[in-house]
């Protein structure tokens, strides 16, 4: 898509904002731009999905119904009213998802093209174009110190927990690991280091997706309440909401500055995945002595690493470095655009994958009583840290 753009690909974007009357959202050239716009956005991920692997005729046949839903969000969300009262497409890209996965049910054919992960983090490479380089590095080094004052004492405090709930030690750790360091990619990077149980795992991603729907509508409005400065809050959000969808989204309602500072705090944390999972590794092998498991290597920790990452980066450099400022600024709204289409896809897809049911009955829920525990110390505890590193106590409050 990047390269598109380079190429001199100019899309015009459909419009979604209207009062009283739908006249000019469902007018012929809006509604054309919108089709264009859902064809270009369903050849590429196609091809994604093809080069992954997946099953290219049943995603093909389902993306239109997600693209719809998408396109509903933003024209609920572009309502003036709804824009005064804060109510994102963020917002409203969840909560149809919601209503259809927890009232409703997301028929089977649909399924192909529920795909958040993918969604969120081709969005987020996209987001790259708008964060130039030097932003992250002014603020990077900070991210990283966050980063990692944070696992150290939040995985213990999970861990500890967990097991004087009698929560068996693999289960644990991967509760640990996934409210320390970063979610979903964290839990899955635990299981193959302590060779956990699939089930468990399962129980872990869905307890981490939703935990983080409320996390991601009430800690914004915390940081407005509170008076918390946006670049403080936004380190705040990238340090304790556990997905990276959630916390793109709580960004986005709190401020541009918000989103940028937790999407670094975010990938800072992203980028200690691979240390964590080599410790957490080589510390299991030891502790179990199980002969003959899975060594720690380097190419261990590059197949855990999220490669999305680097994607990100090498974005940003591109457009900090390589393009003129002229070029850059011609094509920030059409990124910051496309970027957009990306997030409402995913939003709408985290609430067709998350259902309330999913975390009763499994250990009576003691898993998911330390998860809680754990997460109250983490908000409390990366609060304080990103007010010192991120609010000028002591050190300069980065530009973001």
């Amino acid at each position: 898509m990047i390269l598109l753009v380079l190429a001199g690909m100019r899309l015009a974007l459909p419009s979604f904002t209207w009062d009283a009357s739908l006249a000019d959202v469902l007018e012929a050239d809006n509604l054309t731009s919108s089709a264009v716009l859902g064809l270009v956005l369903l050849v590429l991920a196609a091809l994604g999905t093809l080069l992954m692997g997946g099953a290219l005729r049943a995603f093909c046949f389902a993306f239109p119904a997600v693209f719809a839903l998408a396109w509903l969000a933003q024209l609920l969300a572009g309502n003036t009213s709804m824009k005064a009262a804060g109510l994102t497409y963020v917002l409203t890209g969840l909560f149809i998802g919601l209503f259809i996965s927890n009232v409703l049910s997301v028929p089977a054919w649909l399924r192909p093209a529920v795909r958040t992960e993918y969604y969120i983090k081709t969005g987020l490479v996209v987001l790259g174009t708008n964060i130039l380089l030097y932003d992250i590095l002014q603020a990077g080094s900070l991210g990283i110190a966050q980063a990692f004052l944070v696992i150290l004492l939040v995985w213990y405090v999970c861990y500890w927990i967990a097991r004087k709930m009698r929560v068996s030690e693999d289960f644990s750790a991967m509760l640990a690991t996934a409210v320390s360091v970063c979610g979903v990619s964290a839990a899955i990077a635990a299981c193959g280091a302590v060779q956990g149980d699939r089930r468990q795992l399962s129980y872990v991603t869905s307890l981490v997706l939703i935990v983080a729907i409320p996390m991601m509508i009430v800690m914004p409005w915390a940081i407005s309440v509170l008076g918390i400065p946006e670049v403080v809050g936004g380190a705040w959000l990238g340090g304790t909401i556990d997905t990276s969808g959630a916390v793109v989204a709580a960004g986005e309602i709190v401020g541009d500055s918000a989103m940028n500072a937790a999407v670094i705090v975010k990938f800072s944390q992203n980028a200690m995945l691979g240390l964590a999972a080599f410790a957490l590794s080589v510390w299991w092998t030891f502790r179990s002595q199980a002969a003959g498991g899975e060594a720690p290597s380097v190419a261990i920790i590059w197949d855990r690493f999220p490669k999305f990452v680097l994607g990100f980066m090498l974005a940003s450099a591109l457009f900090s470095f390589a393009l003129s400022s002229e070029f850059v600024e011609s094509t920030k709204g059409l990124m910051r655009g496309l970027r957009t289409w990306w997030f409402a896809l995913a939003f709408v897809c985290i609430g067709l994958e998350t259902r309330f049911r999913d975390l009763v009955a499994l250990d009576q829920g003691r898993p998911a009583i330390a998860f809680l525990l754990a997460q109250a110390v983490n908000i409390l505890w990366t609060l304080l840290i990103a007010w010192l590193l991120f609010g000028g106590i002591v050190f300069a409050i980065p530009m973001l």
